[in-house]
């Protein structure tokens, strides 16, 4: 009886670890590319028409000249348009986005054998293709032009160009960026839940049940291979 009682509370401390994980992992990687991405859509997708719309000469000016963000059929300051974004992004990315990209990447790739730049790439990609085109689809909600009415096709033209625009800037974007510098946090963060999902899987014979477990396994085998094993 103490055995199993042991063992359930092991089991409860390790789903609790690995949620803690994959909470940190997720407001890293959305802090990350929120951020990155308002000032990509503001500046470099829509910077020139504020600038002209306004008849301002910078981009910061512009924003301040007309009150703040266009967003909800009114105008918020640029922090609030990114805590909006920050909160719809973590809570996308916790229950849709990280979950169904590790189990797609885990159908054809496995991280205990595959070069981990194949299953890594397999995850971002798999999170990119989800994650982007439903915060455009969102970002469309969020900045439609409601004083000129609601047309369901124009919406739907305008969350495509979004995807065209947003697709190519997220994907390079966290396979070179913002992906390698969450592993690395992850990586000092959590080297002792790292090493121990190493003790505990020596012969790499137990797959990773979660997107969590595929990371420690990814970053396993990074070092493996530095050191020549």
């Amino acid at each position: 009886m103490t055995k199993t009682t042991n063992t359930t509370q092991k089991n409860k401390q390790a789903e609790s670890q690995n949620l803690l994980q994959h909470m940190v992992y997720a407001l890293i990687t959305v802090v990350i590319t929120v951020h990155a991405f308002v000032l990509y859509s503001l500046y470099f997708v829509e910077g020139d028409s504020l600038m002209q719309a306004t008849g301002t000469s910078s981009f910061a000016q512009a924003i301040r000249s007309q009150g703040g963000v266009y967003m909800f059929g009114t105008y918020l300051p640029v922090w609030a348009v990114i805590l909006v974004e920050t909160v719809c992004a973590f809570v996308l990315a916790v229950a849709v986005g990280s979950p169904l990209a590790f189990r797609l990447a885990n159908r054809k790739f496995d991280p205990r054998r595959n070069h981990p730049m194949i299953f890594e790439s397999a995850i971002i990609t798999a999170t990119v293709c989800i994650m982007c085109p439903s915060m455009s689809l969102l970002a469309d909600l969020f900045y439609y032009p409601y004083y000129d009415g609601f047309s369901l096709t124009d919406f739907m033209l305008r969350w495509f160009r979004l995807v065209c625009y947003n697709l190519p800037f997220a994907y390079f974007s966290q396979m070179f960026f913002v992906q390698p510098f969450v592993r690395f946090a992850i990586r000092k963060l959590f080297a002792n839940k790292i090493e121990q999902r190493n003790e505990q899987n020596p012969d790499k014979t137990v797959k990773p049940q979660d997107e969590t477990e595929a990371i420690a396994d990814i970053i396993i085998r990074e070092n493996e291979i530095a050191v020549g094993k």
